[in-house]
């Protein structure tokens, strides 16, 4: 039997002009895609980068011939010589989206248009990760055909020869992949918003905006789990909407509202009339800022049918993903934490707040021009004694504390280097013995590593003496 989404795809494409926009992972497995269904009148692929024909051949095969390479640096400009485009979404466009003749299209976008009855999306600024595999896991454990896709590092079109029409495939969707949205999931999750990828969006609300596609082409047939800080204005979701409350960090004000049916207070959860208790030192994920990801997830499963017990005895078996607060390992009687995955201030915060016993903390990275100054007042405050601050966004930091912060300023505390490796070397001469060592960044990693998973290995390498 042809695979589903295929035979959609080889309807929408035949006798088109296609273009491969972005050659990279995602753009890679669209050429394999499109030419696996085949019947386009002409195929190319566009990219900044040199392009590997024998490459693009391989990928192809024999189903497509004549296969057109548009690179360099105006490799934008051809956009609209083509009817169907399939952009990666690393690819930033020169104007608005609007304003192309051409039906720009995405493989997050397409694959929501074929499966996204199936689909349990998760997106947010903080915690998708973390919320997405939790899901994943929880239904897999619990007996139930469950497929893991999307920003998790997993591109949606690889495992499409997967799905069965019983299969629950849960997807992690990044800002850039909802960004042109016109298809939401059936079940949609949004965590929380805060200020990121300014560079890209220019403004807060143009990158809030893209995440609400999470649930603006939503139905009445679907369903929405959000934090409070993401309530949808009245009239703007159509779907039947969840909010889960975060009775220990923002939602206090919240406690005694007869309306709130879901909620995490201390390591208690309910929801409707499914309630369980957490218990820390049975399960990987540590701090109230999981709690609430463990609490947004239950709602989900038992949703859909997953039992209490049944929920409790796969949370004790999850795994916490790399880079996100992972232990490191105790090195020369210092406790070293693995945070990369923290981008924003206020996820090194969170960092702080659940290793108590943090005696160092390293700050820093690309600089985006997001607002530090919530941490700066948190570090103010707070008792940790080193604080490392490096790279442009360490020195943007310190100059911002010596310009209005004067106690900090003038205390020991603060230690601006260069970079992640004088960062390291510092931490293990300052941090006591007994104590923790975190390197939460509040911070991109572009320009100075790959990603933030290369930022996370390097630190452990250095860690560990490895390098």
């Amino acid at each position: 039997m042809e695979n589903k989404l295929i035979k959609a795809l080889k309807e929408e494409i035949s006798g088109k002009k296609v273009l491969i926009l972005g050659f990279g992972r995602e753009g890679k497995l669209n050429l394999e895609v499109v030419a696996r269904a085949g019947g386009v009148s002409e195929l190319a692929i566009a990219d900044q980068n040199e392009i590997n024909i024998e490459e693009v051949t391989e990928i192809a095969g024999k189903a497509v011939s004549n296969i057109k390479t548009i690179t360099g640096t105006d490799y934008l400009a051809h956009i609209d010589e083509f009817e169907i485009v399939f952009k990666s979404p690393g690819v930033v466009l020169p104007k608005p989206f609007s304003e192309y003749k051409a039906l720009i299209t995405s493989q997050a976008e397409y694959f929501l248009k074929v499966y996204g009855s199936q689909t349990i999306g998760v997106t947010g600024t903080k915690g998708k990760s973390t919320t997405t595999t939790l899901i994943y896991h929880e239904l897999k454990e619990n007996g139930f055909d469950a497929l893991l896709v999307g920003n998790i590092g997993i591109p949606a079109f690889r495992l499409i020869d997967e799905i069965k029409e019983n299969t629950k495939i849960v997807f992690e969707l990044s800002c850039h992949q909802l960004e042109y949205g016109k298809y939401s999931p059936h079940i949609g999750v949004y965590l929380n918003v805060f200020p990121e990828h300014l560079d890209h969006y220019g403004s807060f609300e143009k990158y809030r905006a893209s995440k609400e596609n999470i649930y603006k082409n939503q139905s009445e047939k679907d369903k929405l789990y959000c934090g409070t800080g993401v309530i949808p204005k009245e009239g703007e979701a159509k779907s039947a909407v969840t909010v889960i409350y975060d009775f220990n960090r923002d939602d206090k004000v919240f406690e005694n509202d007869e309306h709130v049916t879901t909620f995490v207070e201390d390591d208690f959860i309910s929801h409707k009339t499914y309630t369980t208790g957490i218990n820390e030192d049975e399960i990987s994920l540590k701090g109230f800022h999981n709690f609430f990801d463990i609490a947004v997830a239950f709602a989900v499963c038992t949703d859909l049918g997953v039992s209490v017990e049944g929920f409790n005895k796969a949370l004790k078996t999850y795994k916490t993903l790399p880079h996100r607060l992972e232990f490191v390992g105790n090195i020369d009687g210092i406790k070293f934490y693995d945070d990369s995955i923290s981008t924003i201030p206020a996820t090194a915060i969170e960092a702080m707040n659940t290793i108590k016993d943090t005696d160092t903390v390293i700050i820093g990275g690309m600089d985006r021009g997001i607002d530090y100054e919530p941490l700066i007042k948190y570090l103010e405050t707070s008792t940790v004694p080193n604080i490392i601050l490096m790279e442009t966004t360490g020195a943007r930091i310190k100059e911002e504390v010596k310009m209005g912060y004067m106690e900090l300023n003038n205390s020991e505390r603060l230690h601006l280097v260069d970079n992640l490796e004088e960062a390291v070397k510092l931490a293990k001469k300052l941090t006591k013995k007994g104590k923790s060592c975190i390197m939460s960044p509040a911070a991109a990693s572009y320009g100075i590593f790959k990603n933030f998973e290369e930022r996370g290995e390097v630190f452990k390498r250095l860690v560990k003496g490895e390098i």
